[in-house]
């Protein structure tokens, strides 16, 4: 079949991270009160819940007392993606708008933004259908709020995500700062550096997503670079205003983090994209949300990796406003193999 723009098209990031909530469980993992009437798959996905989050919440039934604590859950559509699983990035993002709706809502956690995430992946979805998402309350405190974040999708359980937020407080301050790099508009966008490139990988590389990117050192979307070295630089913006939301944004920088952060292994090995060899998958990413920044706004991905063995590479990356501020780091640890 031919690949087409229509194939392939992204749907609208915001319209993916506006999540309904459909239910909310006890930590006992039995339905609490569904919000509209529960579906097959909001039916295995909490029997899901209740089968592999027994053992996870033992701990904390035990201290508080059993369903005491109540999870709410959310339910969010997949992404269309050329290789027909969902994006790791979606269910990231999509795990943090889950986890920050439940921050927001606790008068205890009013102005608490997000300062760190992390994610285990443990299996790929389908991206035809919506995932959903358990947010387990695990800590409330003066200072900090912690949520554990179950993606799930017809009973299968994809990733485990552990959100934490902060109020603003002072303290120590230093940062890295930005390497030299030019500027966005002095390089070519997507649609110009992919001039002449057959499809699918025209469409595949983002012509039709959210994100507009701007590699410093050349894109990999349709063949390797020749300099063999293990550090890249990438411009990145929504193609679209966002809202003044804090978490949206967040939720967005997580989201475009997962396009480029393994690039830096695949540009040391001389590998791109398009290499027919190449098999990837996303196994864990760290994140950490220094200071906030507007993801509508220029923010340079600064990537590297210093290692890759065992069919595993290891992408870090700092990412930072136009002026300098450094926003977040990242470090994100993937599958890849190149099939003989």
């Amino acid at each position: 079949m031919t690949d087409t723009p229509a194939a392939y098209a992204v749907s609208d990031l915001l319209d993916i991270l506006d999540l309904r909530e459909v239910g909310t469980v006890h930590t006992g993992w039995a339905v609490a009160s569904p919000s509209e009437s529960p579906t097959a798959a909001v039916t295995a996905d909490i029997a899901t819940a209740t089968a592999t989050a027994t053992a996870a919440v033992a701990d904390l039934a035990v201290e508080v007392g059993a369903g005491s604590r109540v999870a709410r859950v959310f339910a969010g559509p997949s992404q269309k993606q050329r290789y027909q699983r969902t994006f790791g990035g979606q269910l990231l993002a999509q795990a943090i708008i889950a986890a920050g709706r439940t921050v927001a809502a606790d008068p205890a956690g009013a102005g608490r933004p997000l300062h760190s995430t992390h994610t285990t992946f443990l299996v790929s979805g389908a991206d035809t259908d919506e995932v959903h998402y358990v947010v387990e309350p695990l800590s409330d405190g003066r200072s900090f709020s912690t949520r554990r974040v179950s993606a799930l999708q017809h009973g299968t359980l994809l990733a485990i995500v552990t959100a934490s937020f902060q109020e603003a407080s002072p303290g120590l301050d230093h940062a890295e700062p930005m390497p030299a790099a030019p500027s966005a508009e002095s390089l070519p966008n997507v649609a110009e550096a992919l001039a002449g490139v057959p499809e699918p990988y025209a469409v595949v590389c983002i012509l039709d997503g959210p994100i507009e990117l701007r590699h410093v050192e050349g894109h990999l979307y349709a063949g390797a670079r020749p300099d063999h070295v293990a550090r890249q630089g990438v411009w990145l913006r929504s193609r679209r205003p966002m809202p003044d939301d804090p978490i949206i944004h967040a939720a967005f920088l997580a989201y475009a983090s997962d396009y480029s952060i393994l690039e830096s292994v695949l540009r040391r090995h001389g590998t791109a994209w398009s290499d027919p060899r190449l098999r990837q998958a996303s196994l864990d990413h760290a994140m950490w949300f220094h200071r906030p920044g507007r993801a509508d706004e220029w923010v340079l991905h600064a990537g590297h990796s210093p290692s890759a063995s065992g069919g595993r590479g290891l992408g870090l990356g700092r990412m930072y406003a136009a002026d300098g501020t450094l926003l977040a780091s990242i470090a994100q640890e993937g599958m890849l193999r190149l099939k003989g």
